[in-house]
């Protein structure tokens, strides 16, 4: 059966209306940091690149590599951590080009520093990517949020 994380990660992906307290555990990410207008060219490449190695790991039985304890799921949705330079907090207009972010995609239990390093070694065979470079493998524990 797919595990599906609309269905089993409601409480963190698919919030209330009514604010609640929700601890957001500890998960493994793809992630890469940017900085500018979420608009432009470069910020779509850089979801690109995190997209083609979370789609890796998910393909990974197809492409002849079953990792241990793998599972069929959904991918992940993108998740971003937001804030804006010093130079952008002094000013009265908000410019998109101040920003600056880290996104991510999530990824199951079972991936690992090795099954990382695969994906990566995947998603440069297909399309070799100089982003690919900038994107890392990390584990974040968020905590509680309301």
């Amino acid at each position: 059966m797919k595990y599906e994380w609309r269905k089993e990660e409601k409480d963190i992906y698919l919030p209330k209306e009514k604010p609640t307290l929700v601890k957001i555990p500890k998960a493994k990410y793809f992630c890469i940091k940017g900085k500018g207008n979420p608009n432009d060219g470069d910020f779509s490449n850089r979801i690109a690149v995190i997209y083609s190695l979370a789609y890796a790991v998910r393909m990974m039985p197809k492409n002849g590599f079953i990792p241990d304890g793998y599972f069929e799921y959904t991918v992940y949705p993108l998740e971003g951590l937001w804030d804006i330079n010093e130079g952008g907090k002094s000013s009265k207009v908000f410019n998109k080009d101040e920003l600056i972010y880290t996104i991510m995609i999530k990824q199951p239990d079972f991936v690992n520093e090795e099954v990382a390093k695969k994906a990566f070694e995947i998603a440069n065979k297909k399309k070799l990517d100089k982003l690919l470079e900038e994107v890392y493998f990390d584990e974040i524990e968020d905590g509680l949020y309301t």
